[in-house]
C-alpha cells in the first residue's frame, strides 16, 4: 500500500467523509485560503469533505455553503448549509444569493469533476467546462481580494483557462496536492486577490485628482475604484500610467 493509499484509511479513522478531505487541508497549507470567521462556497461538495475542512477552518462565526446536484447528508455542524441543484441553472444561483443573505464569499471552492468517459481529451474538455462554470460562479459572488481554487485535469485548454482566469485575480497557481493518487491527472488552479478593478496595469489614462492621501499621494477615482497617483496635487488633471492594481485600489505614476 502506498502512502497516497492510506489517505482512504485516515479519512474514515478521522472521521472525514472522504479522502479528498486532504487535498484542501493541503491547499489550504499551501496557499492560506480561510480565516476565521469567512463565507466559503464549496461547488460539487457532495459528500462532503470539503465542507467539514472548510468547517473546521472557518470556525463557529464562519458560514460554509455546499452546492451540488447529488444528495449531501446532513454534517454536524451549524455553520454548513447545503443547497441541492446546477449551477448552471439561474434557480440554483437565486438560492445560493438568499443563502448567503445578500452577502459575499471570501472563498469559492471547486472540487467538480466529470463522470468519466475513459477518453482523456474529453474528459479534459468536460473538467476544463466545470471549472470555467466555477470560475463563473466566482466571479459572480466573491468579495474583492477573495480567493478561488478549481480542479481542472491536465491538458492543451488548461493554459488558456488558467490566462483567463488570472485576468480576474492577482496571480494564479497551479498545485498538485500529495493527497492526490499517483494515477490522477488533476491539478488545482488557486487564484488569489479577486478584483474588479475598471484599470489593469500598464494602462494610460487621464485623471482629475480629488482628494490627497495618508502618504502625500493623490487620489483619483475612476468608475468608483481608488487610484493614488504619486507626486500629484489635489485639483490637478493628469494623465497617468497604472502600475499596479490591488482588489480594492491601484497606484499610478504621472506620464510626462
Amino acid at each position: 500500500m502506498t502512502g497516497k493509499d492510506d489517505y482512504y484509511n485516515r479519512a474514515k479513522q478521522e472521521g472525514y467523509r472522504a479522502r479528498s478531505a486532504y487535498k484542501l487541508q493541503q491547499l489550504d497549507e499551501t496557499a492560506n485560503l480561510f480565516d476565521d470567521g469567512d463565507t466559503v462556497v464549496d461547488l460539487g461538495a457532495a459528500p462532503g469533505g470539503w465542507l467539514q475542512v472548510a468547517a473546521e477552518e472557518v470556525g463557529p462565526q464562519g458560514k460554509v455553503v455546499g452546492v451540488d446536484l447529488q444528495r449531501i447528508d446532513d454534517l454536524d455542524a451549524h455553520q454548513v448549509s447545503t443547497i441541492p441543484g446546477d449551477m448552471t441553472e439561474e434557480e440554483t444561483r437565486d438560492r445560493l444569493r438568499r443563502e448567503l443573505g445578500g452577502s459575499e464569499a471570501d472563498v469559492v471552492i471547486s472540487d467538480m469533476a466529470p463522470n468519466m468517459t475513459g477518453e482523456y481529451e474529453l474528459d479534459h474538455a468536460r473538467s476544463v467546462h466545470l471549472a470555467r462554470t466555477a470560475y463563473e460562479t466566482a466571479t459572480e459572488f466573491l468579495k474583492p481580494g477573495g480567493d478561488f481554487v478549481a480542479k481542472v485535469f491536465q491538458g492543451k485548454d488548461l493554459d488558456d483557462l488558467e490566462a483567463d482566469i488570472e485576468e480576474s485575480f492577482q496571480y494564479v497557481r497551479r498545485v498538485d496536492p500529495d493527497a492526490s493518487r499517483d494515477s490522477s491527472s488533476e491539478v488545482y488552479l488557486v487564484a488569489k486577490g479577486f478584483t474588479t478593478a475598471p484599470v489593469a496595469t500598464g494602462d494610460q489614462l487621464t485623471v482629475e485628482i480629488t482628494d490627497t492621501g495618508a502618504e502625500g499621494d493623490g487620489i483619483a477615482t475612476v468608475e468608483g475604484f481608488t487610484v493614488f497617483v504619486a507626486g500629484a496635487d489635489e485639483g490637478e488633471t493628469v494623465e497617468v500610467a497604472v502600475t499596479d492594481v490591488k482588489p480594492n485600489f491601484a497606484f499610478a505614476e504621472r506620464v510626462e
